[in-house]
């Protein structure tokens, strides 16, 4: 069994880190993370079955912990860990709320690590979601009762929240506070809202365990994962406690411990701007990534353009050490200037030999043209509102642009346009004498599954039909603006995706071969795949995952020799600019035109049933990061544009993105 510090690398536990005011744990990814902390947990439930004592574990629900129970599962069946000695409190639970409901935590936890291991029910302790509210008090007091009985918590594992909740305490709990009943806020309420199918169905009150309650726990990791979390991680770790994000309470706890992937990290102080941290963050290594970053940041910071910033703007900002090992400050900025410079191009597939000019920077396979281009959209709209501006170049600009719709998108259709479209094919058919009674069938179960459907409930085979023609006609019409023809529009309804439901099935190799056999069929010189993995639902990670483990099997190919791969972003982040290595302008023509190409996504219109934490729309979304891309662009005394596409290069690095 490796110890804590024995699964933990030097570079993990470097010494910058001391800004940070919880020890933070940094891996790779979420996977190596669960595993950590799955380990010290396997760790500590045979220390306690050796002395003979129960092993009292805290845990979580939500997307965040899943790996962790899916590792104790694998420990259990392959490794013999046995949890017939462990008792279980679980966090928080919506109120009210019954056990079977798909949103209910004792569902999640039954279905994550109940139902798979060997623990005796009666140790299992989760919030009572049934109780009448007269009830809940005595309910609370008696949960925490039962955990100082047994001697308090060993391990508490936690998530936080986009507000810096900590279970469902929310901003304004106190250190003290207890298990309680709670009033959720908007903003939980909001992020729920998938799980729900709306957020007028996520209840209003929860059940949770207090800020005090957690913080009695002899051993706690509070884990976060993914880009959307980084913002407040930084500020947790980082900040002042204060009861306006209750997870920065967990400073004041002596054996509080952060586990975090890279990209929840990335807002660190040690990884943001690593060189603010002087002599405790050891000698920096200035690689070409990490300079790029620094000017960037410095230029950003103090309002110049980067070829006008001077060694007294370096030794202010604390960039000393960056002129000491790269040399003077003009060198420097040229270097980075022309570095950013050479990302923009008009021809993302490049130019045909009779428009290129004499000075032209050379682009990779440039003797190939047209190119053979796929662009997979998880969603069937995320082509359009990440890199819709850029579809429009490679058509115009002669390519041959395929779209891969990798799944139907048919849960965030509203129920009201299922019912408008049944109604639309009876009319139909009724004028042209089309077999009225199996239109009147039609029409008549949508209307009444529709009427008597419960929150969370799982439509039917029908609805989900009309829901995925809704939005496969969308995509359609939306790529036909952007110049892509119907019959180049594969849509892959992948597998993974088909619960009806917002948790879905692992990815399979069913989903894989479904990707390699279209990519085979295409044989594409560029693909691009969505690259913004703060999709709250987790369906761009699991599609990302699928092209590029698709990608690397086909590696060996003679086609796959010449395709280069490219991750957009756009619906839910973008790229910062020391990070893009292919920048796309967009004239104010493209911007609208693209414009256009989204508002084809009617359902999706106005109101999106998952908005995700942003309140924009889609379409102004969008806009408003390809126009602050190409700010930023401008503000770094680069050429002026209406908006900017920005794309990284995948460089085959299958395990650090995925």
């Amino acid at each position: 069994m490796p110890t804590e510090v024995d699964s933990v690398s030097m570079a993990q536990l470097d010494p910058r880190s001391q800004i940070e005011r919880i020890p933070c744990h940094v891996f790779r990814d979420a996977k190596d993370a669960s595993v950590y902390v799955a380990q010290q947990i396997a760790h500590t439930i045979r220390e306690r079955a050796e002395a003979g004592r129960p092993c009292v574990l805290g845990l979580a629900t939500g997307s965040t912990p899943t790996t962790i129970y899916d590792e104790l599962v694998r420990m259990h069946r392959e490794e013999g860990l046995s949890f017939a000695g462990v008792v279980t409190f679980n966090l928080d639970e919506y109120f009210p709320m019954q056990p079977e409901e798909l949103q209910s935590y004792v569902r999640f936890m039954n279905e994550h690590l109940f139902d798979h291991i060997d623990i005796d029910r009666a140790n299992v302790n989760i919030p009572d979601g049934t109780l009448a509210p007269e009830d809940v008090l005595a309910h609370c007091l008696e949960y925490e009762e039962k955990i100082a009985g047994l001697g308090g918590i060993d391990i508490q594992v936690l998530g936080i929240g986009r507000t810096g909740h900590i279970g469902f305490n929310e901003p304004g709990s106190s250190r003290e506070s207890r298990t309680r009943m709670i009033t959720l806020d908007k903003v939980t309420r909001n992020d729920a809202a998938s799980d729900f199918f709306g957020e007028e169905y996520v209840p209003r009150r929860a059940i949770t365990m207090g800020v005090g309650t957690i913080l009695e726990s002899r051993q706690v990791y509070l884990l976060a994962f993914g880009e959307g979390k980084s913002r407040v991680v930084a500020r947790t770790v980082e900040g002042d406690v204060s009861n306006s994000v209750p997870a920065t309470f967990l400073q004041l706890h002596k054996n509080a411990k952060a586990i975090f992937d890279e990209a929840a990290a990335a807002q660190l102080t040690r990884y943001e701007a690593p060189w603010l941290l002087g002599p405790m963050g050891g000698e920096l290594e200035w690689d070409e990534p990490l300079t790029r970053k620094a000017v960037i940041w410095l230029a950003t910071k103090i309002g110049k353009p980067i070829l006008k910033l001077t060694e007294e703007d370096y030794n202010e900002e604390g960039l000393q050490e960056l002129l000491a090992s790269r040399g003077r400050a003009y060198d420097l900025n040229l270097q980075v200037f022309r570095n950013l410079q050479a990302t923009i191009t008009g021809w993302p597939g490049g130019k045909p030999a009779h428009a290129r000019q004499p000075g032209d920077r050379p682009q990779r396979h440039e003797e190939i043209f047209p190119k053979r281009v796929i662009c997979f959209s998880p969603h069937p709209d995320d082509d359009v509102i990440s890199m819709g501006g850029t579809l429009i170049r490679l058509c115009d600009q002669g390519h041959e642009v395929h779209i891969a719709y990798q799944t139907s998108g048919n849960i965030a259709v509203f129920d009201d346009d299922a019912v408008r479209f049944s109604e639309f094919v009876s009319e139909f058919n009724r004028a042209f004498g089309l077999d009225p009674k199996k239109t009147d069938e039609l029409e008549d179960h949508v209307e009444q599954f529709v009427k008597n459907k419960q929150p969370g409930q799982v439509d039917s085979d029908h609805v989900q039909a009309i829901k995925a023609m809704i939005r496969r006609g969308e995509a359609r019409a939306g790529a036909r603006i952007a110049g892509v023809p119907n019959e180049r529009c594969v849509f892959m309804d992948m597998p993974f995706y088909q619960t009806g439901r917002v948790r879905k099935k692992p990815l399979s190799e069913e989903d894989i071969q479904i990707t390699v056999d279209l990519l085979q069929s295409i044989k594409p010189h560029q693909i691009y795949c969505a690259g913004d993995l703060s999709d709250p639902h987790g369906t761009h990670r699991t599609c990302l995952r699928a092209v590029l483990t698709a990608f690397d099997r086909l590696k060996d190919e003679d086609w796959c020799q010449q395709a280069v791969v490219w991750l957009y972003r756009g619906a839910w982040q973008e790229w910062e600019p020391h990070q893009i290595e292919m920048a796309v302008p967009l004239s104010p023509q493209e911007l609208l035109r693209k414009r256009a190409a989204i508002f084809k996504h009617e359902s999706q219109k106005d109101r999106a049933l998952f908005p995700g934490s942003d309140p924009r729309e889609f379409w102004q979304r969008a806009e408003d990061r390809n126009r602050g891309t190409a700010v930023l662009y401008d503000k770094l005394g680069l050429s002026e544009f209406e908006g900017i596409e920005g794309f990284v290069r995948w460089k085959g690095d299958l395990e650090g993105l995925v």
